[in-house]
């Protein structure tokens, strides 16, 4: 019976020289699973070798078979996909920080304007970035409160005012 997959010698060849080249750990567990895939293990085995589900050997043999090898040694996940570097972050944050050291209160929605005339898009709706940017800088949210919560009621207050005219007279 003929495999819906098959992997010829030119392509072992070709897997076994990527396999020299790479450096990566999950790409070279991809690369041994198409290598076993070849050589006729079954999937099951193939999961046990590489610690792959079943059903992701499958995945990886198809988009193999479709993509090619430049499919199996890419590396998908990558990080720092910032807009700015950190100085040009520092420097478009320097008269916010002055306005916060003033006492001034800083908004959040004018950081995001600043920002994005910086990087020539729109972020949309969310400040996910933003605080991202902000945490990155060691900012902290800190917000004015509309009052103390030890604050005695107003009630309080006024009998207080009472008792203080009625023992000074």
């Amino acid at each position: 019976m003929r495999k819906r997959h098959e992997i010829t010698e030119e392509q072992v060849a070709e897997i076994k020289k990527a396999q020299k080249k790479n450096k990566n750990a999950n790409v070279e567990k991809r690369l041994t699973a198409l290598i076993l895939h070849a050589e006729g293990q079954s999937r099951k085995a193939i999961a046990e070798v590489t610690g792959y589900a079943v059903t992701y050997i499958s995945e990886i043999v198809a988009k193999y078979c479709k993509n090619g090898i430049s499919s199996m040694t890419e590396n998908k996940y990558v990080g720092n996909h910032r807009n700015l570097s950190y100085a040009e972050e520092e420097a478009l944050l320097e008269p916010f920080r002055r306005l916060a050291e003033a006492g001034q209160i800083v908004e959040i929605s004018a950081i995001k304007k600043a920002y994005e005339t910086a990087i020539g898009r729109s972020l949309g709706n969310a400040h996910g970035q933003i605080y991202y940017v902000l945490h990155r800088h060691g900012w902290r949210k800190v917000m004015p409160r509309s009052r103390h919560p030890k604050k005695a009621s107003d009630e309080a207050i006024e009998a207080s005012k009472k008792l203080k005219l009625a023992s000074t007279t």
